[in-house]
């Protein structure tokens, strides 16, 4: 593709970097066949070639974002899925972020757009907060048909029926290695996550001392910064990431760090790219080495090893969340890990595309949202699971939101098959 940036232009970091990405794109369309939203609409503005297009106009001729730009810009799920379709390498990823942050600087959206994105952005990255919202929108959901805005009505349907207690293994601590000590990890304990399941970081715990991990919860750290930096929020998305940054360097230059273990795969996909996105800031050297040391879970249960497991006669369909596929290009490990344990694995059909979760993006495109959903259960109930496995908190509550069969984290099945305890979604299986 064509570019016709200035020299001036081209003196801002982030515009260099999306002409270089520009450029590598040749229309030849492959990504359309794998984008869910134009799957879902059938619009070429709504697929990544379409975006791609409309994000050049507006970067090229420095022009104030218009609503229809805005419009489709938004309907991305940042899924990545054309990522890994593309036969010319496009780093649709940056491109899309920078067209993100540039839309926030220099479009004023509607006043309930205003609103909402300031309470999501304000809300879930802070665990307390997000309790205590969770626990109104539980007293509000009699009334969400009252709601005039079908993305009120999606935060309030979002709401778990149970709220878990809060887990003190989540506090800045230190869990010792059983056994002999063969690393030391920093466990990413997120943020939402913390409010919606706190079974997923006790697993990890468990299971990564009970096979020789010292696994510590540094002081400082908290949200990946990802909420908000999808949102074109940069400066509190990358104030997260340098809290994170600073917390972690400091526990490397202390007793030392062999890698900080991520399970929650869009926190994953964002640590690993602290590196791009602190480049030419007095924290790039050690956002690359934080960076460096990031791994999903099952990246590092592959790396230790993990015991083989006797058959334990479930039937497990694995969703593959995009930010682990696409974002991570990790496909293979957690199913590995899981026949490893004893479980049979099934995959749906279409596993490359999006439960439709995508951050905040089942709030604020409930539609679209709500029809990728549907798809994706269809296909995962089409396998005839016992239970529903995945490595992701937000594909873990939309896909459950819309199906009966029992939906657990990836580390909790294996935690149950090396001695942990039987997850407490699984209460009602033999």
């Amino acid at each position: 593709m064509q570019t016709t940036f200035t020299e001036e232009q081209l003196t801002d970091a982030a515009t260099a970097r999306s002409n270089k990405i520009l450029r590598t794109c040749v229309h030849c369309g492959f990504c359309t066949a794998t984008c869910p939203t134009y799957q879902v609409l059938g619009d070429e503005l709504d697929s990544p070639r379409g975006r791609i297009y409309l994000i050049k106009d507006m970067l090229e001729n420095d022009r104030v974002p218009d609503a229809r730009t805005v419009t489709h810009i938004d309907r991305c799920l940042s899924c990545l899925a054309c990522m890994t379709t593309c036969p010319s390498g496009v780093d649709y990823m940056h491109l899309i972020d920078h067209a993100r942050a540039y839309v926030e600087r220099r479009y004023r959206r509607p006043f309930m757009d205003r609103a909402l994105r300031w309470v999501l952005a304000r809300v879930l990255p802070h665990p307390g907060r997000f309790r205590l919202a969770l626990l109104g929108a539980r007293i509000a959901r009699p009334f969400a048909g009252l709601m005039p805005d079908p993305r009120l009505r999606a935060m309030l349907a979002m709401a778990p029926k149970t709220i878990p207690p809060v887990s003190r293994n989540d506090d800045p601590q230190s869990f010792p290695a059983q056994g002999a000590r063969r690393m030391r990890v920093a466990l990413m304990t997120g943020c939402a996550q913390k409010a919606l399941n706190t079974d997923i970081n006790d697993a990890t715990i468990r299971l990564l001392t009970r096979l020789g991990c010292e696994v510590v919860v540094a002081r400082g750290a908290g949200c990946c910064g990802a909420l908000t930096h999808h949102m074109g929020r940069e400066a509190e998305s990358h104030a997260s990431a340098a809290a994170n940054i600073r917390a972690w360097m400091a526990e490397k230059r202390g007793a030392g760090l062999d890698a900080i273990v991520i399970n929650t795969s869009g926190c994953g996909t964002t640590v690993k790219d602290y590196k791009v996105m602190f480049a030419g800031d007095p924290l790039a050297a050690e956002a690359a080495e934080v960076s460096a040391l990031a791994l999903d879970i099952s990246e590092l249960l592959v790396k230790i090893g993990l015991p083989e497991g006797a058959p334990k006669g479930l039937r497990v369909a694995y969703h593959a969340a995009c930010s682990l596929q696409h974002g991570q290009q990790v496909k293979t490990a957690p199913k590995d890990l899981l026949k490893r344990a004893g479980f049979t694995v099934v995959e749906p059909a279409d596993s490359h595309l999006c439960c439709g979760s995508a951050g905040t993006y089942n709030l604020m495109q409930p539609e679209i949202s709500g029809q990728l959903k549907a798809r994706k259960v269809a296909t995962l109930e089409a396998t005839a699971p016992d239970l529903i496995a995945a490595g992701n908190i937000g594909c873990m509550m939309q896909i459950g939101s819309g199906t009966g069969v029992p939906v657990v984290h990836t580390v909790e099945l294996i935690d149950w098959a090396t001695g942990g305890p039987k997850p407490r979604a699984l209460a009602g299986l033999p």
